[in-house]
């Protein structure tokens, strides 16, 4: 993988959650499309996202401006970002900036996806025959022009 290459990968897990897979440096050359993709899960309505951030070594304020901007998107339609698996220099970055305080973060996306089905409004909306019901996947490759 090239250093501008980020590798995006969702997991749809019921109509309203989705674990986001982030592989890369999250930076200026690649947050847009980041945003992209986190934006296209807003607009199929799937207000709750996993940032499942384990294999991403190296993160700039470009990248802290995409997860913040998604924060706010989603709480825009009362949704949320859950963060996990963090490396320890992106959860020293996030604790930093405070991120890590408003934003839960959370081991593994397993754990992340639990907290989010504890959720009073999650449990109330999800469909008849539990959060797997409507599982798929959707993989997405390396930024365009990147390779």
């Amino acid at each position: 993988m090239s250093a501008e290459a980020l590798n995006v990968e969702v997991t749809v897990v019921d109509p309203e959650v989705a674990v986001v897979a982030v592989q890369g440096d999250l930076d200026a050359d690649t947050g847009t499309y980041l945003h992209h993709q986190l934006a296209n899960q807003l607009v199929h309505g799937r207000r709750h996202l996993v940032l499942d951030l384990r294999a991403v070594p190296f993160m700039d304020s470009s990248g802290l401006g995409i997860i913040i901007r998604a924060i706010n998107d989603t709480k825009r339609v009362d949704g949320s970002v859950r963060l996990a698996a963090l490396s320890p220099a992106l959860r020293r970055l996030l604790d930093l900036t405070g991120i890590s305080v408003t934003t839960p973060v959370h081991a593994d996306p397993e754990e992340a996806l639990a907290a989010i089905e504890r959720t009073p409004a999650h449990a109330a909306a999800e469909p008849e025959g539990g959060a797997s019901a409507g599982a798929d996947r959707a993989a997405t490759g390396p930024v365009p022009g990147s390779a």
